[in-house]
């Protein structure tokens, strides 16, 4: 397996979500990154949502699933790194890809009165990346900890798991809050910090 594969997956994955989730909010007039959700800006009714989808959201997902399945071929064996890298590629590369296929009603419904179906299918994927792939990142950074020249990678796997939790149930607390979209990319930057990092730690430290 060359190790260039889940560098790269992991770099491009990164990438197509963060471009799109920066420029979908000039898609309209008044777009608060501070207090609304990503993926309004790809909701049914976002006048240029399904690009973004189809362009972005999806094939990141794919992406940082190719990742998690080639880099678990690359790395040491241990156990906990592989229930985190398999879950980190089920619940936030294949989930990234579900919310894509399935985007939120008008402004995202956060009242959540009749939603729609693919609303119910958004929501139920949200929870499960938000709940579980922080623990994934913690799980990767303990079983990491016997590799060589694996500390930093370790550590900073554990503390961007325990932020991305934190954040993300201060999140789920409030989900109508004022500040939701801030909270949500804090979540998500601590994922997408650890993903890059994780990527280079393979590229320069990983022999094939």
């Amino acid at each position: 397996m060359n190790k260039l594969i889940p560098f790269w997956t992991a770099i491009l994955g990164a990438l197509l979500f963060i471009i799109p989730s920066i420029l979908g909010g000039f898609q309209f007039e008044h777009y608060s990154h501070i207090s609304q959700f990503i993926s309004e800006s790809y909701a049914i009714d976002a006048p240029y949502g399904v690009y973004m989808r189809l362009l972005g959201y999806i094939p990141s997902g794919i992406l940082i699933t190719i990742f998690s399945f080639s880099a678990l071929k690359l790395l040491p064996k241990s156990n906990l790194v592989k229930i985190g890298l398999i879950g980190f590629g089920l619940f936030y590369g294949i989930g990234g890809v579900i919310v894509g296929v399935f985007p939120c009603d008008a402004g995202c419904n956060k009242a959540f009165i009749n939603p729609s179906t693919s609303q119910i299918i958004h929501n139920f994927s949200g929870i499960l990346t938000y709940l579980f792939v922080p623990i994934c990142l913690v799980l990767i950074g303990i079983g990491a900890k016997k590799w060589k020249n694996a500390a930093s990678i370790s550590r900073l796997s554990i503390i961007c798991g325990i932020l991305a939790f934190i954040f993300s149930m201060l999140l789920s607390g409030n989900p109508i809050g004022e500040h939701i979209g801030l909270l949500q990319r804090i979540t998500e930057t601590c994922i997408l910090f650890w993903l890059i990092s994780f990527a280079f730690y393979i590229k320069n430290y990983i022999r094939v």
